[in-house]
């Protein structure tokens, strides 16, 4: 269980700066990495270490308690997502794996991976969404943002983001209907 921040902590002069940075490390890489994780990257931790690399040198500075740390945390998480899909744009594509056309008896590689890396359905499920949808739900369930966390992270309304929430919500509905049909 990743140690609990508290604003109090932020205070200047509550922490050294060592163990402020130790404190935030340890209470939020575990939420960026699986952020990072749900957005497919292959690398995870390298981008959770990008980050707080980012971070450091501005946590003498941020304002708004633990609410606007996370915040700056996830857009600086969030930027470094946008700069790794900007730069592996013209990669071939790479086609997800269908249990339903498997018709193998034993179980996939990526079914063993997924047991060994604990990557729960709510993850597949949402790796299943497009664009602002994907990024929405992985912040808000992920990540355990708020809407208007999410919203600052990603420059939108609150209002849009609840009803990119929604419709993703609605789309998962129909995926999860799909499936159960399906089988």
């Amino acid at each position: 269980m990743p140690e609990a921040i508290s604003d109090a902590d932020l205070v200047p002069g509550a922490r050294t700066e060592h163990e402020l940075f130790t404190l935030v490390y340890r209470s939020l890489a575990p939420a960026v990495v699986a952020y990072a994780a749900a957005r497919g990257l292959e690398d995870p931790e390298a981008l959770a270490q990008d980050v707080f690399i980012s971070v450091l040198p501005r946590l003498g500075g941020i304002d708004g308690g633990v609410a606007g740390l996370k915040t700056f945390v996830f857009s600086v998480a969030h930027a470094r997502v946008v700069d790794h899909y900007r730069r592996h744009e013209r990669r071939p594509a790479v086609v997800d794996y269908d249990p339903v056309l498997d018709t193998r008896l034993a179980s996939s590689a990526e079914h063993e991976a997924l047991v060994a890396t604990g990557q729960t359905d709510a993850e597949l499920l949402i790796g299943k969404l497009k664009g602002d949808q994907k990024e929405v739900l992985t912040l808000r369930i992920v990540a355990e943002l708020s809407i208007e966390e999410v919203a600052s992270v990603l420059g939108k309304t609150p209002g849009a983001v609840k009803q990119l929430q929604r419709r993703a919500l609605l789309a998962l509905r129909e995926h999860v209907s799909e499936e159960e049909w399906v089988r």
